[in-house]
Order: C-alpha cells, then sequence, then structure tokens
C-alpha cells in the first residue's frame, strides 16, 4: 500500500464528539478532509452548524447531534442514528471533555464541580465507547480515540491546580489501556491523544498571564494550533495504526519529556 492508500478513510464513517468548536472540529475535519462521512456531536448547536458548513464544503455527509456525552441515552440514539443513516460506524472520536470550573485545592473543591467533572470527562468517554464498540463489533473492527490530556499523565500543580481534569484524564488513559487490551482480538483499536497546550476555549488564552505561563512552561515555547491535531488524528483514525492499541499518544510541544 502507498502512503496515501494507508491514511486513507474515504467511505468511512466517523462520529465525533465536541465536534462544534476547537480539537474536536479539527478531528471532523481531518476525517472529512480525507474522505469519511461525519457525525458530528456537541453541546452547542451554533458551533455544529459552523462545523457542518466546513465538512459539507470539503465533500463529507454530515450528520449533527446536538446533546451532552453525560447522557447515555442521547449518545446511545445519536450512534444509532448515524449506524441507520450511514450503514456503519468505523471510528469514534470520544473528545468532549471540561476543565474545572474553579480550579483549587482539593481540600476547598466544590463536590458538586467534581461531579460535573468527572459525568463528562469521564462518564462521557464511558458512554461513547459503549455505544461505538457495541456497533463495530456487530461488523468486525474499528478505531476508538479518546481524548485524555497530558495531565492524565503527570499532575498539573507546578503551573496550577486541576485535581478533576487531572483524575479523569487520568482515569480515561486507563480506561483505553484496558480497552485496547479487551478488544485486541475483535479488530478494534482502542488509543488516546494526550494534548498539551492547544488554543481552545478550554483556557482563557487571551490572559496574559495565563499564556505567559504555558508558553514558559512548554519547551517549544508557543501553544498549538488545534489543526495541529489533525495528523494524529488521521493516524489514529486510519489503517496506518492498525498494530496500534491500548496507547496514550503525547501531543505536548515536549512537556512530559522534562
Amino acid at each position: 500500500m502507498t502512503a496515501n492508500e494507508i491514511f486513507d478513510v474515504s467511505g468511512k464513517v466517523a462520529f465525533v464528539t465536541g465536534a462544534g468548536s476547537g480539537l474536536g472540529r479539527a478531528m471532523a475535519e481531518a476525517m472529512a478532509e480525507n474522505g469519511a462521512n461525519v457525525a458530528c456531536f456537541d453541546l452547542d448547536p451554533e458551533g455544529l452548524t459552523e462545523t457542518a458548513t466546513l465538512l459539507s464544503r470539503l465533500g463529507a455527509d454530515v450528520l449533527t447531534f446536538t446533546g451532552d456525552v453525560a447522557d447515555e441515552a442521547q449518545v446511545d440514539a445519536a450512534v444509532a442514528e448515524t449506524v441507520a443513516r450511514f450503514g456503519s460506524l468505523d471510528i469514534a472520536f470520544a473528545n468532549a471533555g471540561i476543565g474545572d470550573p474553579e480550579p483549587g485545592f482539593i481540600h476547598e473543591y466544590d463536590s458538586a464541580n467534581w461531579r460535573k467533572v468527572v459525568d463528562v470527562n469521564l462518564n462521557g468517554v464511558f458512554n461513547v465507547n459503549r455505544a461505538a464498540i457495541r456497533e463495530m463489533m456487530k461488523t468486525g473492527g474499528g478505531k476508538v480515540i479518546n481524548t485524555a490530556s497530558m495531565w492524565g499523565l503527570a499532575g498539573s500543580s507546578s503551573v496550577f491546580p486541576l485535581p478533576a481534569y487531572n483524575a479523569t484524564k487520568g482515569a480515561v488513559v486507563n480506561l483505553t489501556r484496558e480497552l485496547g487490551l479487551q478488544y485486541a482480538r475483535s479488530n478494534i483499536q482502542v488509543n488516546a491523544i494526550c494534548p498539551g497546550f492547544f488554543l481552545t476555549a478550554l483556557g482563557p488564552y487571551d490572559d496574559a498571564e495565563f499564556m505567559e505561563a504555558v508558553t514558559g512552561f512548554t519547551p517549544m515555547g508557543r501553544v498549538a494550533d488545534p489543526a495541529e491535531i489533525k495528523g494524529t488524528a488521521l493516524y489514529l483514525a486510519s489503517s496506518a495504526s492498525d498494530f496500534v492499541t491500548g496507547t496514550a499518544l503525547v501531543i505536548d510541544g515536549g512537556c512530559m519529556a522534562k
């Protein structure tokens, strides 16, 4: 196979959560740019409309679902409708996530905020993985890509305290390992992306003090553009990664190398 064939996802069906902006939109674009049809799921209907317009211009057939990944019924219904429309589900990006509503130390942490982050960042990933893998088991294989974080591999308090975010992203990393093992003989590869600092709504990147902190922490000395996730997304969604499962791929400008 040629390099183009290895990375081709033409005719595949991808389901992307958090697709209304940021990394999710970039992942959806990477799929559409390389021939896949895409189902986009997000809480933000306006963002979904913008993403759908972009993908349609790229020639993709697009479905959109406004919903909350923490609601398993909404996720199950969206995946079922995706399969009914396109005939299969080949690629699933469990990408939707939130940061700590009020970053801080655990002895002062609000339990409602803790539950909210766990519900979206961990339960939401569980909901998407379960629904997607159920369909992939019927058709003989597929690709599941979970968005974790470099803070799923190390604590963040050398920069700022994010106890709930760190806990959930660490759980996503190990859930990915577990599912990679569970489905290794079912032709379903389950992997995680661990991004560093990307220019998305997840952080206050318009704040000069924040930018100084994160660029100073990052060996490359800059924040990544969301489009820089596309290569990683395509690699894990395509046949290029057929012998890769249960791994956490770090895209962080060198942070975790320190």
